[in-house]
């Protein structure tokens, strides 16, 4: 029992040599998630939630144009922060 295991052994090892010694190697590229480090930016307090109660239609109308530019600010501020997180992260030097 012993020679015959010892035999299939050494056909396997000379099935493996016979093939020479090339190896071939393939290069694979292969996604891998990333952490976003970006931090995201503070909300700012908008101009309409600092109103009081009972303020006029004008006073309102005012608040809620300035709310308009301060919300856009903002929005472009969190595009930012997303296309840095969503970016390719550059490939290891060849």
């Amino acid at each position: 029992m012993k020679y015959a295991i010892a035999l299939i052994a050494a056909s396997a090892l000379t099935a493996c040599a016979g093939r020479g010694n090339h190896v071939e190697i393939q290069r694979v590229n292969v996604a891998v998630p990333v952490a976003c480090q970006e931090k995201e930016p503070e909300r700012p307090v908008m101009p309409t939630e600092a109103l009081r109660p009972g303020a006029t239609v004008d006073q309102f109308t005012q608040a809620a144009q300035a709310e308009i530019y301060r919300r856009e600010g903002y929005e472009g501020l969190l595009r930012t922060a997303l296309a840095a997180c969503i970016a390719p992260v550059d490939a290891a030097p060849k």
